[in-house]
């Protein structure tokens, strides 16, 4: 019977992977949905000015000890703040109100944000010879945010092949990026996700409204799921059909 023979490095280093950790709910399903895929994990995570970016970093650090990440890096990317165009960065437009129909690009839309973000992803799981870098987005994301398409990141997948030294590999992986958020919260539930630890939120760090688009779409995933959200909410309207 032939000897095993050691994992090769490159094969332990494709078991290394960025997870974009924002604080919230889908990010943190995605780091465990990596995490249970074998990955070891190096989480990132940017503030860019949000309202709530204090609430999100501490969501996001938390999770980095849940999952005994090997890294947490926080990186600061204010331009998109100087940039503005966006109700999340700039304080005189104002976060509407979910409107759970609407198939226009909300006034949440950070422009360009996911470009900005998976760069610096990729090149953070370069430097440290990751083989993957996940991101959280899903269905109801790409309805209203055309940086969260299937398209975008089979797109940006070329860019990262061409870009990156010949001997790299890195996969973008979106798992849940024909899924619905109900999809992500069941799934989360099953992987035993510590969802008291995330922060959806536009507008308040502490109770959250319950009214902004995140809010609404995160009560509704809960309640169609079946279970409570265990964040602390200033009112919890039904969204369920």
């Amino acid at each position: 019977m032939p000897e095993s023979t050691p994992e090769s490095e490159a094969d332990a280093n494709s078991k290394r992977a960025v997870v974009l950790a924002s604080g919230g709910m889908d990010s943190a399903t995605a780091a465990y949905e990596a995490a249970a895929d074998g990955y070891d994990l190096y989480l990132l995570h940017t503030s860019y000015g949000q309202a709530t970016e204090d609430r999100e970093y501490e969501c996001a650090r938390q999770l980095a000890d849940e999952v005994d990440a090997a890294d947490f890096l926080r990186v600061e990317t204010s331009h998109l703040e100087r940039i503005g165009g966006s109700s999340l960065t700039d304080d005189e437009v104002a976060v509407e109100d979910a409107d759970l129909d609407s198939d226009g690009v909300p006034s949440s839309y950070v422009p360009f944000r996911n470009a900005n973000l998976l760069a610096m992803a990729t090149a953070y799981a370069e430097a440290n010879d990751c083989g993957a870098v996940f991101i959280g987005a899903h269905s109801e994301d790409f309805s209203g945010y055309p940086d969260c398409r299937p398209a975008f990141f089979d797109a940006f997948q070329r860019v990262v092949d061409t870009g990156t030294k010949d001997d790299t590999d890195i996969e973008i992986r979106a798992p849940f990026a024909e899924w619905s958020k109900t999809d992500v919260a069941e799934r989360g539930v099953e992987l035993g996700v510590p969802y008291d630890l995330t922060w959806s939120c536009y507008r308040e760090e502490s109770p959250a409204c319950g009214t902004c688009d995140a809010c609404a779409y995160r009560l509704q995933a809960f309640q169609r799921v079946g279970v409570r959200d265990p964040i602390e909410y200033e009112e919890r309207p039904e969204y369920v059909e």
